[in-house]
């Protein structure tokens, strides 16, 4: 930790004997077939490759061809750790002010249809006492992306450097980015290559992408919300259980205190899906109303964070915490806060932090067409979806039908979202960002509503 909070632009020296250039000695096809064939990478291979992908030195076929093989062939506890290590030091790693030590936190979430837990967290957390530097992510496969939906508020800037989020932890206590090229760089080529090559759901890449990130972030404490269900990356509970082990596990040896929640995404989270609507959807929540499924993922993955961190004596205490951050407005005031740390006009971020939901759909836009659909069985509503073009065909409406199932057979009883907590075997230890290698980090859609 740097007591005097500056960010260094020091260049990540590197960490392999062998540099990967066109004159190296190693060879990457080499690498691809060793994994393709099921084997285990040495460190220095790995090293190669993430420097390569930083340096842009390969090309975009053998990025792919190597991703495939490690979806298809997996790989072990150790390689995973050293990937996730060479990745978050493939650029800076943040430094903080020594008296935010213990309080940096941060959250992840897996994904899903609806997923918007983030918005409402990080003010609620920054309301709570602690320092939220949330790097964030678009859009992946079918999941929303955090930073698409806060950019549906009119001049909001996910872009920010690290001394600008500085400032802003400093004055608000929360901010939500990306991952700028200063930051984890060889994570944000990888990223977008996972999208196009069917390699999305594999475990050693979610694990580092995830993790990288947030080592890079120099946070003491994270929670993982890991998904499971038919909208999830992973569908049963099981294979879930498996990468939020693989995640508290890695973490913990990245020296963050790492605990992961399994969380169900068989239907979607929440009344309304689509960037905006789930922005709406949030202020609700910030204002201790909304649906309660949000609430309660909230106030459990906040709870969990102040109990880690030390701000709550138990994770029960820290969620009784966020629950009346959300409800006596303070979170909602920290959330304006950060919208207008972040370029929005202060008239427009008022307008939705304290306005009605038509004054919050003028700043927002509503989509110029809404239809809704009814259930076929007695004509109530149950769907209303807003969409400007292409228009909704027959065939659209017939899909959304059959996704729709009813069962009165019995009342509905709902079910707890959260189902498990994954915490880890030990406790870390100190920051552990070098490798063998001796490498130092560098310092310094349409839109759906149920009704």
């Amino acid at each position: 930790m740097s007591s005097s909070g500056d960010l260094s632009d020091a260049v990540p020296t590197p960490s392999c004997s062998v540099a990967p250039n066109p004159g190296s000695r190693i060879s990457f096809p080499e690498i691809i077939r060793k994994k393709r064939d099921g084997k285990k990478l040495e460190e220095q291979e790995i090293c190669y490759f993430v420097q390569a992908v930083t340096k842009q030195t390969l090309q975009e076929g053998q990025i792919g061809a190597m991703l495939m093989a490690i979806r298809l062939q997996g790989m072990d506890p150790e390689e995973i750790l050293v990937l996730t290590r060479e990745m978050a030091t493939s650029g800076k790693v943040l430094e903080w002010p020594e008296e935010w030590h213990g309080l940096l936190v941060d959250k992840h979430s897996t994904g899903g249809v609806g997923d918007k837990v983030s918005l409402p967290l990080a003010p609620a957390l920054a309301a709570c006492g602690c320092k939220v530097p949330m790097i964030s992510g678009r859009g992946l496969g079918h999941t929303g992306g955090t930073l698409d939906k806060l950019e549906s508020v009119p001049g909001f800037r996910v872009s920010q450097s690290p001394e600008q989020m500085k400032q802003i932890l400093e004055k608000v206590g929360c901010c939500i980015v990306e991952q700028s090229k200063e930051l984890v760089p060889a994570d944000k080529a990888l990223y977008a290559l996972r999208d196009i090559t069917a390699t999305v759901d594999s475990m050693p890449l979610i694990t580092g992408s995830i993790l990288c990130k947030k080592a890079a972030e120099n946070i003491s404490a994270l929670v993982l919300d890991v998904k499971f269900g038919s909208a999830a990356l992973y569908p049963t509970l099981e294979s879930a259980r498996q990468l939020a082990h693989s995640l508290v596990s890695v973490g913990t040896q990245l020296g963050i205190s790492t605990v992961a929640v399994l969380s169900m995404m068989d239907r979607p989270l929440g009344h309304r899906v689509g960037h905006s609507l789930e922005v709406l959807e949030s202020l609700e929540c910030l204002e201790g109303r909304g649906p309660e499924e949000l609430r309660e993922l909230v106030t459990t993955l906040g709870g969990t964070l102040l109990w880690q961190c030390g701000r709550a004596s138990s994770v029960s205490q820290g969620t009784a915490r966020i629950a009346q951050a959300l409800d006596d407005g303070s979170a909602l005031r920290t959330f304006q806060s950060m919208l207008q740390a972040q370029g929005v006009e202060v008239d427009v971020a008022r307008a939705l932090c304290a306005g009605g939901e038509e004054e919050r759909f003028q700043v927002l836009k509503r989509a110029s067409l809404q239809e809704e659909l009814v259930a076929q069985c007695n004509g109530s509503p149950w769907i209303r979806i807003h969409y400007d073009r292409p228009k909704l065909s027959d065939a659209d409406r017939c899909k959304l039908q059959g996704a729709l199932l009813l069962d009165t057979s019995e009342p509905f009883a709902p079910s707890l979202w959260v189902v498990e907590t994954i915490l880890p075997e030990k406790q870390p230890g100190e920051r552990r960002l070098m490798g063998k290698c001796g490498k130092k980090p560098a310092e310094g859609q349409q839109n759906l509503e149920n009704i």
